[in-house]
């Protein structure tokens, strides 16, 4: 190689270290700053027990912080009711490559957190206040704080923001409709049609005589409802972090507030209804839905259109567990979303 040839390389070398130096992905996102570990004393991988009060005590609540980012912090409900924060862990392949901080949040009696075995503490305005104390204990503001709330998580997301919505920089609700009423009519009058007549007349034959725990009802729903509006892939390779998170479901806290059947709702939350409350909330709001999902994705679309700033993802291919069966969709969309909000726009074209 001449000495021409030689230094024009070491340019180019310089040159395109210069525009990614180390630490630095091609992003612009500053990896070594996002990476770090803020704690202040012990460091322990991003996990904050939160002491909580409620009107029987106090509990701890569990935590953990995934990034670092002062303007992005994104605090993840969970569905179920229930369930764990573990099959949000899908999110760990997209989102810390855009710099967006999130947090992991196993509600009181789910996951790793303290579980009391007390119906009279499952109840929505209970878990609000306790949504409340976490966010302040995690020092989440207006300027920072994004909500995002799957299923369940959603209905607590909507709840916390009629309330609260002052401390929120901007809200996700996925797959979640704004009325259980109108999700029971949905699931009755659309998705149980979708149903062989004789397997259907076999489900609610076992639901009449409450034999939910019956083998046969689980291996009725499985390909028959499971398979086709949860999650779209053959029940034996769903996602071992849904399969984890769901393993560990609290029945007592499901049964309490959905109640036994997968066809609607007839626990606690049987008659919650937010849809006359929409136009309230002024905080960006993102809502998804899904084609195959247990909710009705046009009633999603009519939610983004009632908050004053709304936003609306379509996930063509997806159902419930969309961020799983349509996850390039939710996943750039959700980013999308994310950094649209960051970047001073109230609503944002997906």
């Amino acid at each position: 190689m001449n000495k021409i040839k030689l230094i024009a390389l070491l340019a180019i070398v310089w040159f395109s270290a210069c525009k990614n130096p180390v630490g630095q992905s091609k992003k612009g996102i500053d990896l070594k700053a996002f990476l770090k570990d803020t704690t202040t004393n012990v460091q322990n991988g991003g996990v904050q027990v939160v002491s909580i009060n409620t009107p029987k005590g106090k509990f701890n609540v569990w935590t953990k912080k995934i990034g670092n980012n002062p303007k992005i912090k994104v605090l993840l409900l969970n569905g179920g009711p229930g369930a764990s924060h573990e099959y949000f862990e899908c999110m760990e392949s997209f989102l810390p490559a855009e710099g967006i901080e999130f947090i992991y949040y196993d509600q009181l009696g789910t996951g790793n957190s303290d579980n009391p075995k007390d119906t009279a503490m499952w109840s929505l305005p209970r878990y609000v206040d306790e949504l409340e104390q976490v966010r302040q204990a995690l020092k989440l503001d207006k300027d920072n704080f994004y909500l995002l709330g799957q299923s369940w998580g959603g209905i607590l997301a909507m709840e916390y923001a009629i309330k609260y919505q002052q401390h929120i920089k901007g809200l996700i609700i996925s797959n979640m409709m704004s009325s259980c009423p109108d999700y029971g009519k949905y699931a009755n009058e659309v998705l149980a049609k979708q149903f062989d007549p004789k397997v259907l007349a076999r489900i609610r034959e076992l639901e009449a005589k409450g034999d939910f725990q019956n083998p046969e009802y689980l291996k009725l729903l499985i390909p028959n409802y499971y398979e086709k509006h949860i999650c779209r892939f053959p029940f034996a390779q769903w996602p071992e972090p849904f399969n984890r998170s769901f393993a560990k479901l609290n029945e007592s806290l499901y049964v309490t507030m959905q109640g036994p059947s997968e066809f609607g709702i007839a626990g606690k939350l049987a008659q919650w209804n937010r849809k006359a409350d929409l136009p309230g909330i002024s905080v960006p709001t993102l809502t998804i839905g899904a084609k195959y999902d247990t909710m009705d994705p046009a009633h999603m679309k009519w939610m983004a259109t009632q908050f004053q700033n709304g936003s609306y993802l379509y996930c063509p291919n997806g159902s419930h567990l969309a961020m799983y069966d349509d996850q390039q969709t939710y996943m750039s969309g959700l980013i999308k979303f994310i950094k649209g909000i960051d970047s001073g726009e109230k609503k944002v074209a997906l």
